[in-house]
């Protein structure tokens, strides 16, 4: 299948999950493990009805209750610090050093992105740095486990049913399985894509045919596709007040990663 098909087709399905109503998803949420064998059962007849196949069906089977997610859901301290002491916390500073040298060994790659996407080297690279230290760690937990015990925990289940849905048909198309590993909250790859924005704004980057987020280029690509798709406007500004910011807001909801991001990115582009 060619890769224009090959996107196609997962796009016609992203539509068929993803234009299911909130009234689709009937599937009982609970606030404990006790009850998250049984919501996997119900939850695996909403999949299939949004299209999921067998090999997804039996990764959500195979799923278990990550605990240590819904502990880190609970206990998101970075985003209630001061800008400045999250940026310390973070290791701005060193981001932007790194960041400035990637982007002096890779000119060519970057200059390619921002002719096709319009978004500058900077902003790509400090997402890179701020999600996985461009790439040295991302995540020790299962994608699919995480993001299905996130839609059955009942704190933000409406948010993460159609990420959940993702996952799933991402193991359907051999991009994950059930073992792949992640962030806490299901994120995958090189720059901790949600699932359902995997499927939706995945790009195959370096022409090989897949989407594989946890290929440097190829995850990179889908950052940038993401943000043009989400508005962003080639040769505008991003900095507050800018006409790009807005679009950061849609990568990131916390106002400090907002930020941070955007100070990071004009010191790497400098």
């Amino acid at each position: 299948m060619s890769f224009r098909s090959f996107a196609h087709t997962l796009a016609l399905s992203l539509t068929t999950a993803f234009c299911l109503t909130p009234a689709a998803y009937a599937a009982s949420c609970g606030n404990t493990s006790a009850g998250f064998e049984a919501w996997k059962k119900e939850f695996a007849a909403e999949a299939q009805r949004a299209g999921v196949k067998q090999r997804g069906l039996d990764a959500l089977a195979r799923a278990s209750y990550a605990s240590g997610t819904i502990a880190a859901d609970r206990n998101q301290k970075s985003f209630k610090y001061t800008l400045s002491k999250f940026m310390q916390v973070r290791g701005a500073d060193t981001i932007v050093a790194q960041g400035r040298k990637r982007k002096a060994q890779s000119p060519s790659f970057y200059q390619a992105l921002e002719r096709q996407y319009g978004v500058p080297a900077g902003v790509i690279i400090a997402i890179h740095g701020m999600e996985t230290a461009f790439g040295g760690f991302m995540g020790d937990t299962s994608v699919v486990s995480a993001i299905t015990t996130l839609t059955y925990d009942c704190r933000r289940s409406g948010f993460f049913q159609p990420h959940a849905i993702g996952a799933l048909m991402l193991v359907d198309r051999g991009a994950i399985d059930g073992a792949t590993k992640g962030a806490k909250h299901g994120e995958l790859g090189h720059t901790q894509f949600l699932p359902g924005n995997a499927m939706t704004y995945g790009v195959d980057g370096n022409g090989d045919g897949r989407i594989d987020f946890y290929n440097q280029t190829d995850a990179l690509a889908s950052t940038a596709n993401f943000l043009r798709a989400k508005g962003w406007q080639p040769g505008q500004g991003y900095q507050e007040g800018q006409p790009n910011f807005a679009v950061i807001k849609q990568w990131n909801a916390a106002t400090v990663y907002q930020q941070a991001i955007a100070i990071m990115g004009a010191r790497i582009d400098g």
